[in-house]
């Protein structure tokens, strides 16, 4: 074993506390070699270990009939689809990365998990995103946008995955801390799903894919700190990536899977071969022995520290039987990509590195996992003491706006509610030729090739929200990605979720974290849409403060007749516009409230669990017997934005005449942000059924309006807009 004088300098600069280093001590009955310090300073991260949130996540949902594995069993959820399919699909962050790279912090979250996705054996289907930036106007948060645009569009195009759908806010929360969240998704049979557990001892261990540098060294240590001023002295954490490489890997991964060939493989991610090697072989309860000197490198004089903390991309690790190592070289060779045997699998349940002859790390590969012995902690929660005052302002003595046709013009035109055209038109969303409905309505919807079936996608979260109700906000987050994909005909079916939060250390950041989780499982309970896997990222903090907290939540849905899609724009003039809901509603944590009074206070929406599956069910039922032309959840900027964003069609802007009581006051109702609504069109013929049905199911109903087709959007005496001009303000927005 190589020596090393580990310096109690040296224990902090890996983020490893005393109490830690003592464990390892204890672990090893001896000082650790520098190999092996490393490794566990980034198996024992946050970012990898989950150390202070695991004990939380255990008790979210993880059951239901459509699953065909666990939360945290493999690289990504797996959801039976029927037909001999499965859906798999997961959602990751990669925020500190792009804080500091940008573009290239971006494009590595987008090939990072599309490689979680392909090493399940499925093929990728669809990409999403979810973002999250400080205020657009700010030059160097312009720039980052830009950037990060860049680097998802640049990855997933030339990848040739079609980016479906995702969404964009702008608060000063996140101004030194962006959120940069990227989603998967992908298909396949359900015998040719492979799994991520070395066995078979004696079997080969090979390293797959590109070459091995010195990008990405400390990058899973590097995303379980706070971002500071040093920080950007720390930008070899940030990986670079090669969508062209990828591209190869993925066919000759799936190749190898397909035929047979695989006992096990894994992503080599965040921690690279450390990672992989010893999670592996702990989830198969066998040992694994590499030497690092035969991973093929592309730089000169890398150290064994180096080679097994670099995080690299476009690299596998891959467990196969001696008799089929030639077969796999094979694969590779003829995708112009290296596969050299580094390893076998032992039986001792130890990952052990050598450096050529000389062995360098020796540690208990379950002393590394989580699931295994890896530290577990209970962190203290408390309730911020402002939240009390933020939720007991008076919004009700507010005037009333002065002038709503201006009010309206200012809604439809701020950066959080703007057209995102910039955004998702660097995107290509039809390569695969699988897109039913594109972005730019509630949920993005895919068929599924050679079927009748087709998914729908989304990803949501109100960080404002959560940051006032943590618990009524994330529940919130829940029921709106629900709402979104039933509202495109799909059934929901599962979820998985991407929980950006501060410090967990500090008490006030723990509690958002605790609560969330809490409401995050009673809505995930209720709408039987169990947590299929996902990605928690502490630490989004700066020097100013702590991000809103942010748990995205990305929904599945699936229906069976890909014909019956149904998007959120208004169809034929004389078609009746409804609301299913309530019509009554209030300005608290609204972007109306923020806009117009520059408050970020009161309650958010509240959550009728009950109500919230009642209504999914009817519209997926008025869906399905065709009651319906259209259908919009009403969320962010309240029924006159979403009434707005239905007018609005690429070949067709209708207008609408809005008739309709005001139980309360009149901006409460316009751009109050209830949650548990549908905005719905229909022929009037239909009125009758659909009243049926929704009492049937509960649910309030009423009539507010008619399409017609002027240039004119009036509602009661308040408002009398130009259609057109409305929409040249919604569609200019947003200036990137």
């Amino acid at each position: 074993m190589i020596e090393c004088l580990i310096s109690p300098a040296l224990i902090a600069e890996h983020g490893i506390s005393p109490e830690e280093y003592q464990q390892i001590l204890s672990i090893l009955k001896r000082e650790p070699s520098l190999v092996e310090l490393g490794i566990f300073s980034v198996m024992w991260s946050e970012h990898a270990s989950y150390k202070n949130s695991v004990k939380l996540l255990k008790t979210l949902p993880k059951d239901g009939s459509a699953m065909l594995t666990k939360a945290g069993e493999e690289n990504a959820g797996v959801v039976d689809i029927g037909q001999g399919l499965a859906i798999t699909f997961k959602i990751e962050s990669h925020n500190h990365p792009s804080a500091l790279e940008p573009y290239h912090g971006a494009a590595t979250g987008v090939g990072g998990i599309l490689r979680d996705i392909f090493t399940m054996g499925a093929r990728p289907i669809a990409a999403l995103n979810s973002l999250r930036f400080g205020n657009p106007d700010n030059p160097k948060v312009k720039h980052l946008i830009s950037e990060v645009v860049h680097g998802i569009a640049d990855y997933g195009n030339c990848f040739g995955v079609p980016t479906v759908g995702g969404e964009i806010y702008f608060e000063d929360s996140y101004e030194g801390n962006p959120l940069v969240n990227a989603m998967a998704v992908g298909v396949l049979k359900h015998g040719q799903m492979a799994k991520s557990a070395a066995s078979g001892v004696g079997n080969a261990v090979i390293i797959v894919g590109a070459k091995t540098g010195r990008d990405g060294i400390h990058g899973a240590t590097f995303a379980s700190i706070e971002l500071s001023n040093e920080s950007e002295e720390k930008r070899t954490a940030v990986q670079v990536g090669d969508p062209f490489l990828e591209k190869l890997l993925l066919e000759a991964t799936l190749e190898v899977i397909h035929a047979g060939l695989v006992v096990g493989i894994q992503d080599m991610g965040a921690a690279g071969l450390t990672c992989s090697s010893s999670e592996m072989a702990g989830k198969g309860e066998v040992g694994i022995e590499i030497d690092v000197a035969l991973v093929p490198q592309r730089e000169s004089g890398m150290s064994p520290y180096e080679i097994m903390l670099s995080e690299s991309q476009e690299r596998m690790l891959v467990i196969v039987e001696p008799h089929n190592v030639d077969k796999v070289k094979d694969v590779f060779a003829k995708w112009d990509l290296d596969a050299v045997q580094i390893g076998k699998v032992t039986d001792d349940k130890l990952l052990r590195v050598f450096f050529q002859k000389e062995m360098v790390a020796e540690i208990p590969a379950e002393t590394l996992i989580l699931g295994g012995t890896a530290p577990v902690y209970s962190r203290e929660s408390k309730r911020p003491e402002y939240l009390e005052e933020l939720l007991s302002y008076d919004l009700e003595n507010l005037p009333e706006p002065h002038d709503y046709n201006a009010t309206f013009f200012k809604m439809m035109a701020c950066a959080n509610l703007a057209s995102r055209h910039r955004v998702y038109r660097q995107y290509d969303h039809m390569v695969q030729i699988g897109s039913v409905v594109e972005p730019g309505s509630d949920a993005a919807v895919i068929r599924i090739h050679d079927t009748d079936m087709a998914i729908a996608l989304s990803t949501d979260c109100n960080g404002r929200h959560c940051a006032l109700d943590p618990y009524m906000g994330t529940m919130a987050a829940v029921a709106e990605g629900a709402r979104n994909v039933a509202c495109s005909g799909a059934k929901p079916l599962a979820i998985t979720n991407c929980l950006n939060f501060g410090n967990p250390y500090k008490p006030e950041a723990y509690y958002f974290f605790s609560e969330a989780i809490r409401g995050m499982s009673e809505a995930c309970k209720a709408f039987e849409t169990p947590v299929t896997g996902g990605n928690v990222s502490f630490y989004n903090e700066n020097p100013t403060g702590a991000i809103y907290p942010t748990p995205v939540i990305g929904m599945l849905g699936l229906m069976q007749d890909f014909s019956k899609a149904m998007t959120q724009s208004f169809k034929h003039a004389g078609d009746v516009i409804m609301l299913l809901g309530s019509l009554s509603s209030g300005i608290g944590g609204s972007e109306y409230l923020k806009q117009e009074f520059g408050i970020v206070a009161g309650n958010p929406p509240q959550i009728n669990l009950h109500t919230e599956k009642q209504l999914q069910q009817l519209i997926l039922q008025l869906i399905h017997e065709e009651l319906v032309n259209s259908a919009h959840d009403v969320s962010d900027g309240g029924l006159l934005v979403a009434v707005a964003e239905s007018c609005f069609n690429d070949s067709h802007q209708h207008g609408a005449n809005l008739q309709f009581s005001l139980p309360h006051k009149a901006s409460h109702i316009y751009f109050g942000e209830a949650a548990g609504r549908i905005l719905i069109s229909a022929n009037p013929n239909n009125i009758n059924s659909i009243k049926l049905l929704a009492d049937m199911y509960g649910i309030e109903c009423y009539d507010v309006g008619l399409i017609n087709d002027s240039n004119l959007l009036s509602v009661n005496d308040h408002i009398k807009i130009d259609i057109n001009e409305l929409h040249h303000a919604w569609w200019h927005g947003l200036t990137l």
